[in-house]
Formats: structure tokens, sequence, C-alpha cells
């Protein structure tokens, strides 16, 4: 017997949106319809309509531009159609996400993160955590870690969700420049706070993907760690074949 299983509702809403553009009721250039708008239009609530915004943003068939707003990008390039998480990770606005901040502070720097931004064990670094909810599930949290040294003199420690981008804000704060991205992916069990935080029941796994955003000498300049219930995820992927 084969089961079908639906996608969740941001997802649905994403690719009724990306039907759109493709059939040009959003021609390229123009404004897509506001959230409020689209809340009303499509009767979901307003974290589905955001976190729908932010996949399409994150695939390249949107971007949202200060002063005007989100508008249409059209087809991407098929290379951007990657499920690129990291991305979202980067980009994500915390003042209008869909989720909330659940811990901000200096904490020992964690083994694989170490690694990562290449500092010695039990080195303290600034994180940030925001779990990611949809219609009051959690589907994701969010750990970020900065090095204490790049995180003075900026509002990273702040205990209040950021408005734009951490990228953002260490870009114009510190003068720096985010130049590409690698990420690892790997599965594992949680420990006890993190399946508390995401309401796992016990023995289910997640997806762990580590993007570390590094300047164009290599240097690390942030590393966080996605976490995705193995049961409420589904991953795509689009390439060419010649």
């Amino acid at each position: 017997m084969t089961y079908e299983v639906e996608p969740p509702k941001y997802v649905r809403l994403a690719q009724t949106l990306q039907r759109r553009i493709e059939d040009g009721t959003y021609p390229p250039g123009t404004r897509v319809p506001s959230e409020n708008q689209l809340v009303q239009t499509f009767g979901m609530s307003r974290p589905t309509v955001v976190r729908a915004l932010e996949l399409l943003k994150r695939d390249g068939w949107l971007e949202s531009r200060q002063g005007y707003g989100t508008t249409v990008r059209g087809r991407p390039e098929v290379v951007e159609q990657k499920d690129r998480r990291g991305r979202g990770a980067l980009e994500r606005d915390e003042s209008h996400a869909a989720g909330r901040l659940i811990e901000v502070g200096r904490v020992p720097v964690p083994p694989r993160v170490a690694s990562a931004l290449g500092l010695p064990k039990r080195t303290e670094v600034l994180v940030r955590r925001f779990l990611v909810e949809e219609d009051g599930e959690a589907v994701e949290l969010v750990s970020s870690y900065f090095p204490a040294g790049l995180a003075e003199g900026t509002e990273l420690g702040s205990g209040e969700p950021l408005s734009g981008s951490a990228r953002e804000h260490l870009e114009a704060r510190k003068k720096i420049r985010f130049d590409h991205v690698v990420e690892r992916v790997s599965a594992r069990l949680p420990d006890a706070s993190e399946a508390a935080v995401l309401d796992l029941p016990d023995g289910v796994p997640v997806l762990s993907v580590l993007v570390v955003a590094c300047d164009a000498s290599g240097r690390s300049l942030q590393v966080s760690e996605l976490l995705l219930p193995a049961d409420r995820q589904e991953l795509e992927d689009t390439y060419r074949v010649n």
C-alpha cells in the first residue's frame, strides 16, 4: 500500500504563488500582494504566509528591497532551486520571521562549531537561538554562533529580535563581507533540551545542517546549526542531467 503525505501549508502556498509567477499573474518586477492580502485571500495564518514568502525568497523567486517591499524576480536559474537551508539562516529577519527568539548569550563553543570557527575548545561564543514555527508547531531550531570579538560593538547580544539579518548587521557594523557558505548535512538524535524545544517524541531524529559562512579569505564569520525534525520535513532538489 502506498501512502502520500500532503506537504505543509506553507509549501502548498509557496507552490501556488510560484505557479502565479510562472503564468504571468505576478510578472517580474512587480510587487506581490501584502502579507495581509495573502492571509485574506488564502485563509492562512500570517506565520504560514511569512514562511511561504521566505521559501520563495530563498529559492530566488522573490526578493525584498528596502523601500520597495517584496518583488518578483521571475524564474530563477536551475542551480538556484536547490534547497539551500543556509541561505534562510543568513538572511532571516528575526523581527518579521515566523517564530520566536528563545535564547541569546555567551556559551562554551560546541565541538563541531569550534572546529568550523577555528576556535579552541571551551572558548566562549555568542549564540542566538531562533525557533521557527508554523501554526504553533515548531518546525526548525536555528542556533547561530559568532566569535565573541566579532560580536562586540553590535546588537547581536541583544535579547530583542534583530531587524534585518545578522549578515547585514555584521557587514554594516564591522565593515566585513560575507563571501561564501559551506553546508554540512548529517542526521542525529537530539539532546534532551533540543527535543523539548522541538516537542519531539523519544527516538525521533533530527536533520542537522551546519552552515559555515566565510569571508573571501576563508575566515569563518558565523556558524549556524539548523535542526529539523525528521518527521516534519520534505527536501527537494532540482538538477540538470546533461
